[in-house]
């Protein structure tokens, strides 16, 4: 099946749910997104995720694979200025 610009939701034994797109066939500086099960941006993409919130999940997910602690670190200073937005806004 050839792959398109449409994305295509396909299920097999060892990454049970696969988006298949153009993007997900090539990566950038590295394999440490394409060996997962689900890809960040497809998990960010399908749940609605906005900026802040989607680079916690990207360096939380990346963290063993390819920074160590300072994805980490990155992670968590999103996460630091996600909440302070999140405070200022309901207060």
């Amino acid at each position: 099946m050839p792959l398109t610009s449409s994305t295509e939701i396909q299920q097999s034994e060892d990454k049970p749910y696969t988006t298949l797109s153009l993007a997900n066939t090539q990566q950038v500086a590295g394999d440490h997104y394409k060996r997962l099960a689900i890809q960040p941006w497809d998990f960010i993409a399908a749940n609605n995720l906005g900026y802040f919130e989607g680079n916690v999940i990207k360096y939380v997910v990346r963290w063993k694979e390819k920074g160590g602690i300072t994805d980490l670190n990155k992670a968590l200073h999103y996460l630091q200025k996600l909440i302070e937005i999140n405070s200022q806004s309901q207060s």
